[in-house]
């Protein structure tokens, strides 16, 4: 199975070096210093502390910004897996069209809301699958690619409705990987799930600059981000997102206490001077809580404090 990664950066990199070790035909579409550094190969570092080589001539590499999609690649992959920031989905979404073959469809397993109408816009909601995952990972100076946590990944159709044959060979290979793959019968709640916990750990980690265990040895950084992820829950169920019974305060405490020596993005973006993902991650809680008439007062206050740091990175 010919498999795309779209935006090849920490999680896109984990998924491919994955994909790799399991025989399957790669594309990798990455741009800049990342497309460079792709073309020597891969260097993950795993959970266990182990480090794994991926050579370069397990994938075929394109850089997206040398012009247009080769021909002898074109319509050539089954799938086409976007990993990329909210904010290229739309650029990813025209590469996954011109890539992806006409019987093949498009994963997306990006943070936010949205980004799955954005792809369907382009290649239509039947050959849509939303995903969310619990894998996380970071990209050091150098390119190297840190696994820091073994998670789960959840895809699914937006329409609940049961895999094709070949989105079950999709599942299948994913197994093979070892990524730990499941079909979900209702996608937009993990999404929603996915984005109660982004709220909640990735603002208040990236504005105070700390690992995500520190929201457990701070108490007042624990009550905002409880505050936050209340909001979006308050939210979700108002959008008619089927959540079930939670204890969401136990729910964040699990995740937390996983993923505690974690940086979240939001922290490595600011470090590096890049855009966050804050309008798509309380950005998003707030506009929905705009259209159902909730308040989302910490999520406001969460996402200018974001704000104000990137700008006052723009002073520099």
């Amino acid at each position: 199975m010919r498999v795309a990664i779209l935006g090849t950066g920490s999680l896109g990199g984990v998924i491919a070096g994955c994909l790799a070790d399991a025989g399957a035909d790669l594309v990798c579409v990455s741009r800049g210093r990342t497309a460079k550094i792709l073309k020597e190969g891969m260097v993950i570092f795993t959970p266990e502390g182990t480090v794994e080589m991926i050579p370069g001539e397990s994938y075929v590499l394109i850089d997206s910004e040398k012009g247009p999609l080769d021909e002898s690649i074109a319509k050539t992959c089954e799938v086409a897996i976007i990993t990329g920031k909210a904010d290229s989905t739309s650029s990813l979404s025209s590469i996954a069209e011109e890539i992806v073959s006409e019987e093949g469809f498009v994963v997306s397993i990006q943070n936010g809301l949205g980004n799955s109408g954005i792809i369907a816009s382009r290649v239509g909601w039947e050959r849509v699958i939303g995903g969310s995952t619990t894998h996380s990972a970071w990209r050091d100076g150098e390119g190297g690619i840190h696994w820091t946590g073994r998670g789960s990944l959840s895809i699914g159709k937006m329409d609940g409705s049961h895999p094709s044959p070949s989105e079950s060979e999709f599942l299948s290979l994913l197994g093979k990987a070892g990524l730990n793959p499941t079909w979900s019968s209702d996608i937009n709640k993990e999404i929603w799930r996915k984005l109660m916990i982004n709220v909640a750990i990735n603002p208040i980690c990236a504005i105070s600059g700390v690992k995500n265990g520190a929201l457990l040895e701070i108490p007042e950084l624990w009550i905002q981000a409880l505050e936050a992820m209340k909001e979006a829950e308050s939210v979700a169920r108002a959008s008619g997102v089927e959540l079930g019974p939670m204890d969401i305060e136990d729910y964040l405490k699990k995740v937390v206490t996983s993923t505690s020596d974690n940086r979240v993005s939001m922290l490595q973006d600011l470090m590096a001077g890049r855009k966050t993902e804050i309008d798509v991650i309380c950005g998003a809680v707030i506009s929905k809580g705009e259209e159902f008439g909730i308040k989302t007062p910490r999520n406001e206050i969460l996402r200018a404090l974001v704000k104000g740091i990137e700008m006052s990175q723009d002073l520099d």
